[in-house]
């Protein structure tokens, strides 16, 4: 691309912002490649921590996440022509939510979204943390995170593996979650189901077929569900959960760039739904997922 051109594309873009929603109980560190990146196309961009929701914030109750990201999204329409919602894993249900929340959104962009925690790496007990909830290890418990992270790529990996030891907060979130943030965690997801077909707004789901967190079904869900007219799905086979950081970070940023600059620009709703895959990926994706683990 032209310097000219891509001067031309950031002039275009300029009134543009996307409000970006980071993962469960994390901070806007897991979106910092995509929001730079964003931001160098003339995308207006904002990444807020959200009281009760974010790393550091306590707790509340989903609606009180909604609320929250629905007044940041509020403060950016007051600025801009068109804005759009993206959000990673939890933060792309909570996305969701906004546009369901603000029909006016230009374009929602659902990263690894996850409505149920289904991945090949989840714990065999998890489906006990409701009962758990219900009892006095709801103010004890925290679940915590164990490898790979939702990283594909090695060396990465074992810098947040270090960070994970020190109880850190990493690009990829915290090392511990808390019972009372999952369970509303399940809530949340349960009511964006229920709403996935009243929303029309354009739609961009970006997937890894080896999401170890939130495997392929919820991105399928959504596919099945939402009522957007303007669709594309892109699966991803070399990353993990945190596609915002993992080796496909560059393809995830480049293709909501292209996204968004499409649904501002009124692409053509003939278009209709478009799943975007390679013949490499087809192939796999026709695999048994057993056959798929062996292979790791």
């Amino acid at each position: 691309m032209t310097t000219m051109h891509r001067q031309d594309l950031k002039n275009r873009n300029e009134d543009h912002a996307v409000l970006l929603l980071h993962g469960l109980s994390s901070s806007p560190l897991e979106l910092r490649y995509l929001t730079r990146c964003l931001s160098a196309d003339g995308f207006a961009t904002h990444a807020p921590e959200l009281p009760g929701y974010s790393a550091g914030h306590g707790h509340a109750p989903m609606e009180q996440w909604v609320s929250a990201a629905v007044d940041a999204f509020d403060v950016l329409a007051k600025r801009h022509r068109h804005v759009s919602v993206c959000g990673l894993s939890m933060g792309a249900a909570l996305s969701a939510a906004v546009a369901r929340e603000r029909p006016s959104t230009r374009a929602l962009l659902l990263l690894s979204i996850t409505l149920d925690y289904d991945g090949w790496a989840i714990p065999w007990y998890r489906f006990l943390l409701a009962w758990a909830h219900k009892t006095p290890m709801r103010h004890r418990y925290r679940y915590r995170e164990q490898e790979p992270f939702g990283l594909r790529n090695s060396a990465l990996r074992a810098k947040i593996a270090r960070a994970m030891r020190k109880g850190e907060l990493s690009e990829v979130g915290p090392a511990t979650i808390s019972l009372p943030a999952l369970h509303e965690a399940t809530r949340l997801a349960a009511s964006v189901r229920r709403d996935l077909k009243y929303i029309a707004n354009d739609c961009l789901i970006i997937h890894a077929v080896d999401d170890e967190t939130s495997s392929p079904h919820n991105a399928r869900y959504v596919q099945e569900n939402i009522g957007a007219s303007l669709q594309r799905t892109i699966w991803l086979d070399d990353s993990y959960h945190m596609i915002t950081s993992d080796n496909e970070r560059e393809v995830v940023a480049r293709e909501c760039a292209l996204f968004l600059r499409d649904s501002a620009c009124g692409a053509d709703g003939d278009a209709g739904s478009k799943q975007v895959v390679s013949r490499a990926l087809a192939r796999r994706l026709r695999q048994p997922a057993s056959t798929s683990r062996a292979a790791r």
